[in-house]
Formats: structure tokens, sequence, C-alpha cells
């Protein structure tokens, strides 16, 4: 993936965060991403350092979303 992909992926990461967030009604816990100083409009930055972003943001979603029980959906077509 080149540099420009993963910016562009970080910051619809971001804006996924702000929308989770904004959606149920939480606060995610930042911690490790704010550690790392990199946003997305840190175009100066390294690939890798994005790349650890982007980990560190959606390992952030993810286990707020790990922690919610669902109801199963149904796969049915229409």
């Amino acid at each position: 993936m080149k540099k420009q992909e993963l910016i562009h992926l970080h910051g619809l990461l971001a804006e996924v965060s702000n929308n989770y967030e904004e959606y149920n009604d939480t606060a995610l816990d930042y911690q490790d991403y704010d550690d790392l100083g990199v946003r997305p409009t840190s175009i100066h930055k390294s690939k890798t350092d994005h790349k650890a972003a982007v980990f560190a943001l959606a390992k952030c979603i993810t286990s707020d979303v790990d922690g919610e029980e669902t109801e199963p959906v149904a796969a049915t077509a229409d």
C-alpha cells in the first residue's frame, strides 16, 4: 500500500471512530493512538508511522465493538 493510500485509510478510520462515538454515545480509549502522535493530517510523518496509527485506531474501535452483545441477524435474501 502506498503512503498516500495509507493516509487516506487513516482519515477514513478517524471518521469511523468519530461516527461510532456519536452513534453509540460513548467515548473510546485513544491512549495507544494518542501516544503515537500521528494524525491523518500529519502528512510529513512516515508511512510506518501512519501504519502504526491505523492499527492502533482500528484496535481502539474493535475493542469497544467486541464488548457489545447483539442479537444475531439471520442471513436472508429478499
